[in-house]
């Protein structure tokens, strides 16, 4: 697979008006059967990637479930990663995260630096990642672990202008992302507003729980819809999300 193929499909998704579905994977949720059911749903759904990882990954099987992922599905599988350090070769890409709405140093690029070589060294496609993380009414692992505190949901022109100052320092893709379990998802009112004030691809992820949210948040200009949360709690999820999304016609 060519070193930038699979940034270059989200690029391609954007500039035809298309939207990307992503099934967020959790290696410390699934076994190696879990993962092989999982790939064959997404296989039925056509899913277009699969994100896998999880703030904590504290379970030591991350290798073996992306090669059983992988051997059952032709979707690349991109890593998202509690920190860059959590890498693994056999998958296809890594988000290289830098948590531009935070003020922890480590998060924004300390961890970058000591995890450079391992990354470099993968063989992995790259992409490097402005990671904005939005209140969504509850608590969340990377907040807590990242020492920072979320963009507030009602405060879209923060949201707006952290999008900026991420896509003009050279980030490739914006994620907003409420978090693992929120009881709010994104508004489309700050999914809008970023939207439009920016050029580079825009994921959202985070408490989308229906179909119905999902296609909502794609009409206000995401391009990539991640759900993971709401598929751990019913995987029958998967191809009704994918209808969801896949059916959103935008106008050029």
């Amino acid at each position: 697979m060519p070193s930038n193929a699979i940034y270059t499909s989200i690029l391609q998704l954007k500039q035809s008006q298309q939207k990307g579905f992503a099934v967020l994977i959790d290696p410390d949720k699934i076994n190696s059967a879990k993962a092989i059911q999982l790939a064959n749903l997404c296989n039925d759904a056509k899913v277009d990637y699969i994100f896998f990882g999880g703030s904590l990954m504290v379970s030591n099987h991350v290798d073996e479930c992306i090669k059983a992922i992988k051997n059952h599905t032709n979707i690349p599988v991109v890593l998202f990663p509690g920190s860059p350090s959590q890498v693994s070769c056999f998958a296809d890409a890594l988000l290289y995260l830098s948590l531009i709405s935070g003020r922890n140093a480590e998060m924004l690029i300390g961890q970058h630096v000591t995890s450079a070589p391992l990354v470099r060294a993968s063989g992995l496609e790259i992409m490097s990642t402005g990671y904005i993380v939005v209140d969504g009414g509850a608590p969340t692992t990377v907040s807590y672990m990242s020492g920072s505190a979320s963009i507030p949901a009602d405060k879209a022109d923060i949201a707006m202008v952290t999008a900026m100052a991420g896509e003009m320092l050279g980030k490739k893709l914006i994620y907003m992302d409420a978090g693992s379990g929120a009881k709010q998802p994104i508004s489309e009112s700050m999914i809008q507003l970023v939207a439009k004030n920016i050029t580079v691809p825009l994921i959202v992820g985070g408490g989308i729980k229906d179909p119905e949210k999902a296609y909502l948040n794609c009409k206000a200009g995401a391009d990539i819809i991640v759900i993971g949360n709401a598929i751990e709690k019913d995987d029958n999820l998967i191809k009704e999300m994918a209808n969801a999304i896949h059916a959103v016609k935008v106008a050029i």
